[in-house]
């Protein structure tokens, strides 16, 4: 699984219309994209190894397939966290790690301020989780951390991308699919996307 992928499902389309609203609010905006994480992070799994397992079920023996890597939820702080409880929906098994940056509102550049996790990430599937690729800058400084923390098998989940973020995202680290419900047209001035839906940050927490 590499570049690019944007679900065409009806239910992330209605999410993220809702999330967008500037109607919606805090406690609205935490539902909502509490329901479309999982969508989100359903599609990055594609493509996770599996090996064949056959069980004993009540009636009978039956064969399936079963993960083979451990997977670790990687949220950048502070929207991160809007992701991180969808996410855990589809991976209650999952450990979490935690990377706080955040954007120089001079540079735009990020700067790190927390980093904590299991300590060896080789064998592990990683899911960054941000829900705003817009410059690429803390997606892409996230990354470069968890790479070096070991890392290969990675993957970013956004809600909302710009085209200089995906830009970004593909430069850099051109091996980590990205999966996000839109991608839209633009950034302000304040390299806010646009439309958008605003700071997903400060909309979740209702700061």
């Amino acid at each position: 699984m590499t570049g690019l992928h944007i679900p065409d499902h009806p239910v992330v389309a209605d999410r993220l219309t809702r999330m967008r609203d500037v109607k919606t609010t805090p406690s609205e905006f935490r539902v909502i994209l509490k329901s479309l994480a999982p969508f989100l992070v359903y599609e990055a799994a594609r493509g996770l190894p599996t090996e064949l397992k056959e069980v004993v079920t009540p009636c009978g023996r039956a064969k399936g397939k079963l993960l083979t890597q451990r997977v670790v939820l990687f949220p950048i702080l502070r929207a991160g966290l809007g992701l991180l409880d969808g996410a855990l929906q589809v991976f209650p098994e999952a450990r979490v790690g935690f990377i706080g940056a955040y954007r120089d509102e001079t540079t735009f550049q990020p700067v790190e301020y927390h980093r904590s996790g299991p300590k060896d990430l080789r064998d592990c599937a990683v899911f960054v989780l941000d829900p705003m690729l817009a410059t690429g800058g803390s997606a892409v400084f996230a990354i470069n951390k968890v790479k070096e923390m070991g890392a290969v098998a990675i993957r970013l989940v956004s809600v909302l991308a710009a085209p200089m973020g995906v830009d970004a995202m593909h430069k850099a680290h051109p091996d980590v699919p990205i999966v996000v419900a839109a991608v839209d047209p633009e950034l302000n001035e304040k390299m806010y996307i646009v439309p958008g839906l605003g700071d997903a940050g400060d909309r979740f927490f209702g700061t």
